[in-house]
């Protein structure tokens, strides 16, 4: 039988929330095929915890409080400032990331040349993120940015907006240009979160990727009952880079990818 590396151990955490454990963490390693550079190691640190009761917003405050907290222990500190992603790529760009064309999307991206093969619209609107905004960030300020498109949010509830919109209760930290954390208002639908990995599936299966089985007792917990909780990951080796002020991962790892 065909094993898997852990991407998150997000799966099993909320399998223990639906059986009544209450508040919950995990600080271990974690997997991503396909990710490495500067700021990636495909083997890395990631603490996850989770807050019953609680939305993403609430965990905005805890996750940078954490962070802050780190930095205090080199001398540094960083503001909180929370922007919705609309708002912000209004407000850098000039164009509505809900509303622009893809076309529009593209040419927002300025010199930067991508080969836009089997690109599609979340792809073109991640390209700005890293490329075009990323790098404007403040150093020393935590940028928390939630609201995210409705097709960003694999686990996340969504929420519809006045103008039609539907937005993931999502939230992304970022301290300067490096991102830490990624939050969660948990989907809680069973019936929803399985018709979302089918539709991963299917765009997988159109772009050739692996296609994982369906976490069946992930799932089952989902339908046995998930409480109302937020979440979120935050990986820890580039929390240490922030404290160390480097932008390269493997100076806070043992043995990166290149000399494992």
């Amino acid at each position: 039988r065909t094993r898997w590396l852990r991407t998150s151990p997000e799966y099993p955490l909320k399998r223990l929330l639906a059986a009544g454990l209450g508040d919950c963490y995990e600080l271990g390693r974690v997997f991503r095929d396909g990710e490495a550079g500067g700021r990636h190691n495909p083997e890395f640190t990631m603490l996850e915890w989770y807050r019953v009761g609680w939305d993403h917003l609430r965990l905005i405050d805890e996750t940078a409080e954490l962070a802050n907290a780190a930095l205090s222990l080199v001398g540094r500190s960083a503001p909180l400032r929370v922007v919705r992603y609309r708002d912000l790529y209004r407000g850098a760009l000039g164009i509505d990331p809900f509303a622009a064309s893809q076309q529009e999307l593209r040419s927002t991206l300025g010199d930067v040349r991508i080969d836009p093969g089997g690109l599609a619209r979340d792809d073109w609107l991640d390209l700005l993120m890293t490329h075009r905004l990323q790098p404007r960030f403040a150093p020393d300020e935590l940028l928390a940015v939630t609201d995210w498109p409705a097709t960003q949010c694999a686990l996340a509830r969504l929420r519809d907006e006045q103008d039609g919109y539907p937005v993931a209760e999502r939230f992304e930290l970022y301290l300067g240009a490096v991102e830490l954390a990624n939050g969660y208002h948990e989907l809680a639908d069973a019936g929803e979160q399985r018709a979302r990995f089918l539709r991963d599936l299917d765009r997988r299966r159109e772009r050739g990727a692996p296609e994982p089985p369906l976490d069946e007792a992930f799932l089952a917990a989902l339908d046995a009952g998930l409480p109302d909780c937020a979440g979120v990951a935050l990986g820890m080796d580039r929390l240490l880079m922030a404290m160390l002020g480097t932008p390269r991962i493997a100076d806070v790892l043992a043995f990166d990818f290149a000399h494992a």
